[in-house]
């Protein structure tokens, strides 16, 4: 039966991708909200003077209300949710980013007075108030469409990963005393973790539609940075880890630590850079199979047997091999498609192929090229012709016997076998061959107008 599915292109997403993500972005925001509503009310209950289990682990007041905004905006921005729901989600992002771009400026500007300013710059961390002012910003264009609205949301996105990661990284680094103790103050880890949280739920919506939709693409070239990304991300921080190991312990000099560490990122990069090239090359053959394949039988499609039985009868004049050509047509293809539908004339078209592909050698070229035609190539002679019909023929009284149908799988074969030194194309051949199966098929209908 035809195949009237369109063609997806390489851009699109992979929607199988898209509903497990799509699943995973439910349940983190589920379990966020859950999680910043906890926090948020442990505080509230110190605040008030009762007592909280492990409230030293809280996050601090302001950052937990910023965290609840963002993530009930996220919430309220899915496609499930009303107009109304969105334009909700974007006023609460836009308070978002007020209150904290409005701590984040007092940290640097001091523009608040008195206590007012002090209250403001206690209520989160620097760091993490620039993250949520970041986060807001971009959670009110989440649903853009318009270009210049697109690109200003993937920017504020792009810019929150790096603050994200600064932040993160930064902590982890302080925590690990790569560089001796440290007295300056990192963002709170239930901090960090919520901004995590969030930061990767906002990408994920992103990627649903803008630049970096091409992590979620079917095409090579979203194959390859879903499968390179996390080597990217981990290698500078493995790097850096290194350095910073190699120039503590004081065992080596400086610049054969700097050779070193060169050394290793130049050989990375070029393993990097072979498996790229390789990941590349297997999905050209890939693609450049399925260009010559047809899509039912399996076989090689009219472009496909063209070009290789054209190389192979080059090869054969070459090495002075015989060459021979048949040409097979399916019978009553149409009277099985109008009597018992095109799915019963689809299955006698894969079972033509399967037979096919059985009764010749790997290095034969064997295709399909029309809705009932079938053609085979090969450096074979007569008797290798009689060989390969016989075979044929018993794959056919097979079937038939195995088979419980109404209707027989019947083939009416021409062939032509010729020397190295004839001068016959391609498509002379073929000529011939379907000139001799259209006498085997008149052959057969001769007893029956009798």
């Amino acid at each position: 039966m035809p195949d009237f599915t369109p063609v997806l292109q390489p851009t699109e997403p992979d929607e199988s991708l898209l509903d497990r993500l799509a699943f995973i972005e439910r349940i983190t925001l589920v379990a966020a909200v859950v999680y910043f509503a906890l926090n948020l009310a442990g505080r509230l209950f110190v605040l008030l003077g009762f007592e909280f289990p492990a409230d030293r682990h809280l996050m601090i007041a302001g950052a937990a209300m910023a965290a609840l905004a963002s993530a009930l905006s996220l919430q309220l921005s899915g496609p499930r949710f009303s107009r109304r729901a969105h334009r909700l989600a974007v006023l609460l992002a836009a308070a978002v980013t007020l209150v904290c771009a409005v701590i984040t400026c007092e940290y640097a500007f001091h523009l608040l007075p008195g206590r007012l300013g002090s209250g403001a710059a206690a209520s989160m961390h620097f760091g993490a108030a620039a993250a949520f002012a970041l986060l807001g910003a971009a959670l009110v264009l989440i649903r853009a469409e318009k270009r210049v609205a697109v690109i200003a949301a993937d920017s504020l996105t792009f810019l929150l990963v790096l603050l994200v990661l600064v932040l993160v990284s930064g902590r982890v680094i302080a925590a690990l005393g790569i560089f001796g103790p440290t007295t300056a103050p990192s963002a709170p880890c239930a901090t960090l973790l919520g901004l995590v949280i969030l930061t990767a739920v906002a990408f994920l919506r992103r990627a649903e539609n803008g630049v970096y939709s091409i992590l979620l693409g079917r095409g090579i070239g979203s194959n390859i940075a879903r499968g390179l990304s996390p080597v990217l991300f981990l290698l500078p921080y493995v790097r850096e880890f290194m350095r910073a190991r190699f120039f503590s312990i004081h065992r080596m000099p400086p610049h054969y630590t700097t050779a070193i560490l060169a050394s290793i990122a130049v050989m990375l990069s070029f393993a990097l850079l072979l498996f790229l090239a390789w990941r590349i090359n297997h999905m050209e053959v890939e693609i450049h199979e399925l260009s010559l394949r047809d899509a039912l039988t399996d076989l090689y499609n009219i472009r496909g047997f063209q070009l290789l039985a054209e190389q192979a009868l080059r090869m054969a004049r070459r090495a002075h091999l015989p060459f021979s050509v048949l040409y097979i047509d399916l019978d009553d293809l149409k009277r099985v498609n109008d009597t018992y539908g095109h799915q019963a004339g689809s299955a006698l078209l894969v079972e033509t192929g399967k037979i096919l592909k059985a009764s010749f050698r790997e290095t034969d070229v064997v295709g399909r090229i029309g809705g009932d035609e079938f053609v085979v190539a090969g450096q074979f002679s007569e008797s290798g012709l009689s060989l390969a019909t016989q075979r044929i023929d018993e794959g056919m009284a097979r079937h038939n016997a195995e088979a419980n149908s109404p209707y027989k799988l019947s083939l009416s074969i021409g062939s032509v076998s010729t020397d190295p030194s004839a001068q016959q194309n391609l498509d002379e051949l073929l000529g011939i061959a379907d000139h001799a199966m259209y006498e085997e098929k008149r052959r057969k209908k001769l007893p029956v107008d009798r």
